[in-house]
């Protein structure tokens, strides 16, 4: 069962709901520039207005505060605070965060800033972005001015979510922006100067503040075993989920690369087999600074893939049979997933203390005749994916927080406005909110801790 201090929240990211794109000093980011080439994003959307919560923040609170969230995880625009992405800080961009922190506070929900949610500076991709060795130092002076703006109030902040995204579908061709094609020699050294940004944050941060707390939120691939009494599929569903594949042009899609190094202080065997030669002279002494200890380890995650032990021990891919639930987007519906994904990531990493910072689901919902959204999908979706996680936990999985993703239905990447995952439903033509049926649901989970699952 979920302890007395489980924290119930809701997470978003700037560029998706934020707008003000460019107002009061921000600076353009790659998304900004992404979005204006034609034919990238579904429908031309693109986030320069959003769910505007530059300007209707309050709403968005108190939509929060009638669900009774204990927690709000959300990004801040690089560009914003620097819209150079080093030097000059832009007051009015501070000026944003603080007041939506205070707002925060004020209605008795704990911000959680995530530090880099994909809104990378325009001004520093001209420069290399992550490619040039100095983008560790850009990232974390960057982290350090958010410590100073907002480490008073905000006690725990995270440096980058979902790296495996933003390098495999930003720089290897998956869609995102910049959607360039670089191989495995350009992108396995992004991701070590992505780590390497991350640990110097982190003692960038410390040196401000010694009262916050700082985690990472990396992603999949996860995998569980078919026949969760089996202990032959369990050891096979944790030795995949911690493979390290290679894909011929990496794409990132994995798990130990971008944790190991972080919470073990190495890189995992099987991957510098493949990929030593591509790693920039020098890593080894990098890996000191890149596994600073951490306080959390955040795991955003929606799915995974059955696998079994065959005869011989041997693994083997379980087929989904014909008509497997999957979400709007076409994602599966697999709720075993959240379990084995905290039960493994505490077997490899010690006691670590886990917040799901995104899971969640895609679906058409759209305003009945009676004005209100009903989503009964969704609550399906939740329902079944915490009864498992509250497996976990009872399991022994040190899992202290979950935050559903999204708050609100946002701009969803390269699918622009099409995917809804909000909580509370956004009619884009006109910035109005309504809580989906979805949303009141979670205020009863939240006001029972989980015990009316």
């Amino acid at each position: 069962m979920f302890g007395k201090n489980f924290v119930w929240g809701a997470a978003t990211a700037s560029y998706q709901i934020e707008g003000g794109a460019y107002e009061d000093g921000k600076g353009l980011s790659i998304w900004d520039t992404y979005c204006q080439r034609s034919g990238k994003i579904l429908a031309g959307d693109t986030g320069d207005v959003a769910c505007d919560s530059y300007h209707r923040y309050k709403e968005d609170v108190a939509a929060m505060k009638e669900m009774g969230l204990k927690g709000y995880r959300f990004s801040i625009s690089w560009p914003r605070i620097m819209p150079n992405g080093v030097g000059e800080v832009n007051q009015k961009g501070i000026e944003y965060y603080n007041n939506l922190i205070n707002e925060l506070i004020a209605n008795g929900i704990e911000p959680y800033i995530t530090l880099f949610h994909w809104d990378y500076p325009n001004e520093l991709f001209y420069k290399g972005a992550w490619l040039n060795s100095e983008s560790p130092k850009w990232f974390a002076d960057y982290a350090r001015v958010c410590a100073e703006a907002f480490g008073d109030r905000v006690k725990h902040f995270i440096t980058f979510n979902e790296p495996q995204c933003f390098i495999g579908n930003g720089f290897n061709g998956g869609g995102h922006a910049p959607n360039l094609h670089y191989g495995p020699r350009e992108v396995i050294r992004m991701a070590h100067h992505v780590m390497l940004a991350h640990g110097m944050a982190v003692n960038a941060m410390r040196e401000v503040r010694d009262d916050i707390k700082i985690g990472y939120a990396p992603t999949g691939p996860y995998f569980y075993p078919e026949n969760p009494e089996n202990q032959a599929d369990i050891d096979v569903a944790y030795e995949k989920t911690f493979e390290t594949n290679d894909g011929g042009d990496w794409f990132g899609w994995t798990v130990a690369w971008w944790l190991d190094p972080i919470l073990l202080g190495k890189y995992p065997e099987d991957g510098l087999k493949i990929y030593e030669k591509y790693l920039p002279t020098g890593w080894q002494d990098d890996l000191k600074i890149i596994s600073t200890p951490i306080d959390f380890c955040g795991q955003n995650l929606y799915n995974a893939h059955a696998v079994r032990a065959g005869e011989n021990g041997e693994l083997q891919w379980v087929k989904r049979y014909v008509g497997f639930p999957h979400t709007g987007n076409m994602w599966p519906v697999t709720p075993e997933a959240i379990k084995w994904c905290a039960l493994f990531t505490n077997r490899r990493y010690g006691n670590i203390p886990i917040y799901f910072t995104e899971n969640g689901m895609a679906g058409s919902d759209v305003i009945s005749l009676d004005g209100k959204v009903h989503d009964p999908n969704r609550i399906d979706f939740l329902h079944r994916y915490l009864k498992e996680l509250s497996e976990a936990i009872d399991m022994g999985a040190n899992v202290v927080g979950y935050f559903q993703w999204s708050l609100l239905d946002n701009l969803e990447w390269s699918n622009g406005y099409r995917d809804r995952f909000g909580l509370v439903y956004v009619d884009f033509p006109t910035g109005k909110r309504i809580i989906k049926d979805s949303g009141y649901w979670y205020k009863d989970v939240i006001a029972t801790n989980g015990e009316n699952l």
